[in-house]
């Protein structure tokens, strides 16, 4: 009995024990399992904001985009690092280095780059060569440490501390480049003859300064210098406000100068064209559907006089859209040489707490209907000088050929009117 009873009682203990130990691995089951879901999560919402936004869903079909959803949760993710690494390899079929995830850091750089007026690095804007898939420089900032050692548009990053920027992709090697202040970073490039050196910069932070502005007198005429680094959310308010002391100091005349301005918010952009241009077309965007948005700007203008826009190889996307605007609408002469050649848009989308995405949603063509991707903008007049070290300085002749260029306008003008008050006059008599 006693025996029979002990058997019962050590067999009810052993379920017991067995339940408990069944419970606690389906709970610590359930808990990795929540874990997993939550780095799965971020690579199905970021293959969820593509599929909906971008710019040409008939590259879907061709790379087969749904399965390629199916194979890349089927890999090991269970980080937020691997779910990162995860959405790099799904993106990569698109071939559109434009859309890609910007890790928490890199996020929280390109947002302070369009609302800030500092960034901690070394002051380079980049892109992807259509020919070659290398990565390129579209741009220095100006006192930048990229700036200082001599890097100039066009020329390639072909290693970053010793990883080669092909193996990086162009994110990454925009990440790599990117740091605290005071550390140091060794870079590889060539140019476009095939020179290779080793550059070694020292990150700082470096004041965008967007807006920068002053005139220029000579003996008969004021004339404006105005140049837009870039395109931030401040813009569009700083442009104005050098606006009207220009026209406080009575110029007759504006350079608009958007030499190696790499162009961030294109609304910032077009806010700009705005400022310039009179119930004309700015813009034309092309979205998923085919559908196109034109874009217009405004009766009231913040300056009507004479202009000239300097325009570079470092020129690209939001200043293109802007440059385009006033060459089509022959608002203003182009001057200098062909420009980059971004003819597409990204929105930027928030992924997770600290992460982003960037998708590009559609293209854009300028108001005469000229596809600017890949292809550039060509300039009324071709400089072909030493670009200065010193944009808007004493030494920089590209700004001196706008000054003359302007000033000989400036006195047809006034010979015309000159004329035109004398058939006035003997019309009069």
């Amino acid at each position: 009995m006693n025996s029979s009873f002990n058997k019962l009682l050590t067999f009810k203990i052993l379920i017991v024990m067995l339940t408990i130990s069944i419970f606690s691995t389906n709970f610590l089951f359930i808990e990795r399992v929540e874990a997993l879901s939550d780095s799965r999560q971020l690579v199905l919402d970021a293959w969820t904001l593509v599929n909906e936004g971008f710019y040409d869903p008939e590259k879907f079909d061709e790379i087969q985009w749904k399965r390629i959803r199916q194979k890349t949760l089927q890999k090991q993710i269970e980080t937020s690092e691997e779910a990162y690494s995860a959405i790099e390899d799904m993106l990569r079929p698109l071939d559109d280095p434009y859309t890609r995830i910007l890790r928490p850091k890199d996020y929280e750089l390109l947002k302070s780059s369009n609302f800030g007026s500092e960034i901690n690095g070394v002051g380079l804007q980049l892109g992807e060569d259509e020919n070659t898939n290398k990565v390129k420089v579209i741009s220095t900032l100006g006192g930048s440490p990229a700036e200082e050692s001599g890097i100039i548009s066009g020329d390639f990053i072909d290693k970053v501390d010793g990883i080669s920027s092909e193996e990086l992709g162009l994110a990454n090697t925009a990440s790599k480049l990117r740091g605290e202040s005071g550390t140091k970073v060794l870079v590889e490039i060539s140019s476009e003859s095939g020179e290779i050196r080793e550059v070694d910069l020292e990150r700082r932070s470096v004041d965008l300064r967007p807006v920068r502005t002053k005139r220029l007198r000579d003996d008969s005429h004021t004339i404006g210098y105005l140049r837009i680094t870039q395109f931030s959310e401040s813009v569009p308010k700083k442009v104005e406000e050098a606006l009207q002391e220009l026209k406080v100091k009575e110029v007759e005349g504006l350079i608009l100068d958007l030499r190696n301005n790499s162009g961030g918010l294109v609304s910032s952009g077009i806010a700009v064209a705005d400022s310039l241009l009179s119930e004309r077309p700015i813009v034309e965007t092309k979205d998923r559907n085919g559908i196109k948005d034109a874009i217009s700007s405004q009766k009231e203008t913040s300056f009507d006089g004479p202009m000239v826009t300097l325009v570079n190889k470092g020129t690209a996307s939001a200043s293109e859209i802007l440059a385009g605007a006033l060459q089509d609408n022959e608002r203003s002469i182009l001057m200098g040489e062909k420009t980059y050649g971004k003819g597409l848009i990204q929105s930027l989308k928030s992924l997770g707490e600290d992460s982003g995405i960037a998708i590009t949603v559609a293209s854009y063509l300028t108001p005469n209907g000229n596809n600017i991707q890949s292809q550039g903008i060509t300039p009324d007049k071709l400089l072909d000088l030493l670009d200065a070290g010193e944009y808007g300085s004493s030494d920089d002749k590209w700004a001196r050929n706008a000054e003359l260029f302007l000033e000989s306008l400036l006195e047809q003008k006034e010979v015309s009117n000159e004329n035109n008050a004398l058939i006035t006059e003997e019309t009069k008599t």
